[in-house]
């Protein structure tokens, strides 16, 4: 204690000095010495903690309750410290004291530490006879921010258990009194009470050992985590029984999976009614030692579009004694029926196999069957067997003989189908000869003495090469007339069905003979067209036909020519008249005889004889003459440059008249009396 003066007394606590009044009475806050503002509303204190970047932290609070203001400290925060740490010493002075470390609620000083440790729980299998219990690994999470726990199981695929989070996050209770567990209760090795399940701590991440060994925690050593004893039944490998050396399906489906045979074949169904070769591919399942066999179907082939005919299966190659009272057929086929069955070996490039009672003939592979059998059987030869069809022998043709019915062209179309169709025509040719026809006068060769004076009109139309034959009608002459052939083909004598030959218009000419189904004709006159359209078109036709048709019409065009420029018709006319009445005046003769006698003389019809023999006939018939009518009617200097006589044809169409052309008495002509002799004329 320092010795000296002590303090003057001042004035007492509270006082202000240099006033008389007292300061107010500060009442301790006890129940019912508060006080309390009316006018304050606002009580809230001011927020002190923040987030920034993620991160929790505490500030100052820059308002006091209620909103009222806060001054700002004068001192700075270390001499505020200093002061807060200052206390009273007599000898040594004062002892600084560390500042108080500011205030952190858990959540920020816990905030994203979690402790977790491994555990496992025991769960009762009631209904299984593979195990009676499971042991169900999971992770327990203790979050320090604010105490709370979840159970996590991990996820294995196809369990068939519900994994995943057990339970939730939140605070566990601890037993009935309302207490939760703390992370003081946990620790290593221990057992776990949670909702009826003990769950076994058996070990933790290093930071919940750090973490709890911080804390004065002694951790326990970790334990080995429990597995379940069905999951390490199911991972220990399976021994497999011993079987005896053979083939193993398993290893030969691995080994031979997607290889399958590929022949091709032919069916042979010609046994059977409307039976055929079919074409067939057999596939040869290696896999499996399955056969299918499937149809080749072409384009209109006529055939259902199936395009399996045996499903894939196992074919028998040879069956095993049967029990005859056993009904196996109604029944599949088992192994115990089988003897063998058909294998690779079975099939090869020319050989014939029966299928379920059908026969193939196998006759070519593809290349993956080929390198498989030269691989593991060494067949090398892979010549494939020639199945195509040879084409039969076309029998030829017989084609009967032409019936007279039609033309041949269009018989013939009965014998090439069943539905006769009509000869195509040349339908340029018909229409450039349109309505173009030659006609021609012929006469029927007969031996009937009727049928000589018959005289007919043949028209060949230049359209078709068609021929139609007309007689005209002569009164009291017995024949009707009419049409006698209608308009048709007509074939030449000696040609066949098969390459009939038709009369064209180069075959025409004068005196030439015409056979028309077995009748002859012969042509002795020919229409002025026939002339005029073959001398147009010479270059088409032979220079024989159209030098006849020339020579034909010649005498006629010089007859023509005189009377067109010597007498006039009227003359002529008078001259008729006159020679008419004067062989009236005569005695009758034969006139058929005479006009006999001219044509028998007038071989080529030309209407032209020669003078001498025509006055001999006059004569031989008594026909009188006259010096003056023969001048008149007779003209001299023919075509042949020889005396000759050509009647006009007003003049030729009355046998009378030719008798009245005379001029005296001939000479003997031995070709007259030698037709004499034969008609019986005297």
């Amino acid at each position: 204690m320092s010795s000296g003066p002590g303090p003057e007394p001042g004035p007492g606590p509270g006082i202000r000095p240099g006033t008389g009044t007292e300061p107010p009475i500060d009442l301790p806050f006890l129940p019912g010495c508060g006080i309390k503002d009316p006018t304050r509303t606002s009580f809230h204190r001011s927020q002190t903690l923040d987030f920034k970047n993620g991160y929790a932290f505490s500030r100052l609070p820059r308002e006091g309750v209620g909103g009222e203001t806060l001054f700002a400290n004068q001192l700075s925060q270390d001499e505020l410290d200093d002061l807060c740490t200052k206390g009273s010493t007599l000898t040594y002075g004062q002892v600084k004291r560390p500042a108080p470390s500011r205030f952190t609620p858990a959540f920020v000083a816990y905030d994203k530490k979690v402790l977790k440790f491994d555990a496992y729980f025991m769960e009762e299998v009631p209904i299984s006879a593979d195990e009676h219990y499971r042991i169900r690994q999971v992770g327990l999470y203790y979050y320090l921010e604010d105490d709370s726990m979840c159970i996590i199981e991990p996820k294995v695929k196809n369990s068939g258990l519900l994994q995943g989070k057990l339970m939730k996050r939140h605070r566990v209770p601890k037993n009935e009194h309302g207490d939760y567990y703390h992370w003081k209760d946990l620790n290593l090795g221990i057992d776990l009470p949670i909702y009826g399940r003990t769950y076994r701590l058996v070990n933790c991440d290093s930071f919940t050992k750090v973490f709890l060994e911080s804390q004065g925690i002694l951790v326990n050593p970790p334990e080995e985590l429990v597995s379940d004893p069905y999951i390490e039944q199911r991972r220990t490998p399976v021994q497999k029984p011993i079987v005896p050396t053979g083939p193993d399906p398993f290893r030969q489906f691995l080994t031979y999976d997607t290889k399958v045979l590929r022949f091709y074949a032919i069916w042979d169904d010609t046994n059977c009614a409307f039976g055929d070769h079919h074409p067939c591919i057999i596939h040869y399942f290696l896999a499996d030692d399955t056969v299918e066999v499937r149809e080749v179907h072409k384009k209109n082939d006529g055939r259902d579009p199936f395009p399996v005919l045996m499903r894939r299966q196992r074919l028998p190659k040879i069956f095993g004694d049967k029990n005859k009272n056993f009904p196996s057929c109604v029944l599949e086929i088992t192994d115990h029926e089988v003897q063998e069955w058909y294998s690779p070996k079975d099939f090869a490039i020319g050989k014939t196999v029966t299928l379920l009672g059908r026969t193939f003939l196998i006759y070519d592979c593809d290349k993956f069957t080929q390198d498989f059998y030269r691989e593991k059987y060494g067949i090398t030869d892979f010549q494939p067997v020639d199945v195509n069809k040879k084409p039969l022998e076309k029998a030829p043709q017989v084609i009967p003989p032409y019936n007279g019915f039609g033309i041949p062209e269009d018989s013939l179309q009965n014998c090439l189908s069943l539905f006769p169709k009509p000869p195509r025509k040349d339908i340029i040719k018909m229409l450039e000869n349109n309505l173009k026809v030659l006609r021609y006068q012929v006469a029927l060769e007969s031996p009937v003495p009727e049928d000589k004076n018959r005289r007919f009109i043949l028209s060949y139309f230049l359209s078709d090469d068609t021929i139609s034959i007309y007689e005209p009608p002569v009164k009291n002459s017995g024949i009707p007339g009419g049409k006698y052939l209608k308009r048709t083909k007509v074939t030449k004598p000696g040609s066949t069905p098969e390459n009939p030959i038709y009369y064209e218009a180069s075959d025409f000419t004068i005196g030439s003979t015409i056979e028309v189904f077995g009748h002859r004709f012969i042509i002795t006159d020919a229409d002025e067209y026939v002339l005029n359209y073959l001398e147009r078109n010479a270059e088409s036709f032979p220079a024989a036909t159209v030098q006849s048709i020339r020579d034909h019409f010649l005498p006629r065009k010089v007859v023509v020519e005189t009377a067109s420029s010597g007498i006039p018709k009227k003359d002529l006319d008078d001259l008729i008249v006159e020679v008419q009445k004067e062989l009236k005046l005569q005695a009758p003769f034969n006139t058929k005889q005479f006009h006999e006698a001219f044509h028998h003389f007038d071989r080529e019809g030309s209407g032209f004889l020669d003078k001498a023999r025509f006055l001999n006939i006059c004569d031989r018939f008594n026909v009188p003459t006259s010096t003056i009518l023969l001048k008149k009617l007779i003209v001299c200097q023919g075509p042949t440059n020889r005396d000759a006589v050509c009647v006009s044809p007003e003049v030729s169409s009355k046998p009378q008249l030719r008798a009245a052309l005379t001029q005296g008495r001939m000479t003997q002509d031995p070709g007259l009396e030698a037709w004499e002799s034969s008609s019986g004329v005297r």
